[in-house]
């Protein structure tokens, strides 16, 4: 049985659409919205990811190399009943829709589609019965406006880069949780973890320097050794 999203801190998105271009454009225009996204380009590596992943969302093209989505729908709906998928195509006729929808497709767009309109029907399929779509994340004495991309600590604007900002937004929604490389690698930037690459302690410094300045020198980022970092809520 899948975690209601009310349990789940942080909300990740997997995208599953062979053409490289619109797979990304619509992966960066989620990303700015505040969410982590992963991509596969066939069927059977968005299958496994769908299976093996803790995604909140799953967007589905329906002509994938490999496997057909129809099918990978099947097998996701024969593990997951809850799991929100909207499928994608440029098949407009109306069986088709039908018979994604009678497989269990939570939403069916059609392309060309507006961005504007897919972003706003992950909204709606994330938010929880009753529940507002928050705009802003808060942590401690820091707060993230997702729609204006502001930041602030203790009253003051942080300035941050565009990675910095994706990876204050992924922290913030693991608040008190100590996340290791490997997820914070995977959810930010999107690859898979090497062992070898310093690109984390570099962002890890830039953004602990930014977020001290506007508070007296605090950091409110914890390193656990070995293992990862933390977003403390409160301050030391």
């Amino acid at each position: 049985m899948r975690r209601s999203l009310r349990e789940t801190p942080w909300m990740r998105i997997l995208v599953v659409e062979d053409e490289v271009a619109l797979a990304d454009f619509v992966a960066k225009a989620l990303h700015a919205d505040g969410y982590a996204v992963s991509t596969c380009h066939d069927g059977p590596a968005g299958e496994a990811a769908a299976l093996t992943g803790d995604y909140a969302l799953v967007i589905l093209d329906v002509l994938l190399p490999g496997r057909d989505g129809l099918e990978v729908l099947r097998t996701i709906r024969a593990h997951d009943s809850e799991l929100p998928v909207i499928l994608l195509t440029a098949r407009a006729a109306i069986e088709q829709k039908v018979e994604g929808l009678d497989l269990g497709a939570t939403d069916y767009m059609t392309k060309p589609f507006s961005l504007e309109e897919l972003s706003a029907r992950v909204r709606a399929h994330l938010r929880a019965p009753g529940q507002r779509e928050a705009s802003a994340l808060e942590a401690g004495d820091i707060r993230v406006d997702l729609r204006t991309r502001r930041v602030e600590r203790n009253g003051h604007e942080v300035r941050l880069t565009a990675r910095e900002f994706d990876l204050l937004v992924y922290l913030m929604r693991h608040p008190e949780q100590v996340l290791s490389r490997e997820q914070i690698l995977n959810a930010v930037w999107g690859f898979d973890f090497d062992p070898r690459t310093k690109v984390l302690e570099v962002f890890i410094g830039y953004l602990r320097r930014k977020l001290e300045q506007a508070a007296g020198g605090d950091d409110p980022i914890e390193t656990v050794r070995n293992v990862g970092y933390r977003l403390r809520a409160q301050r030391a």
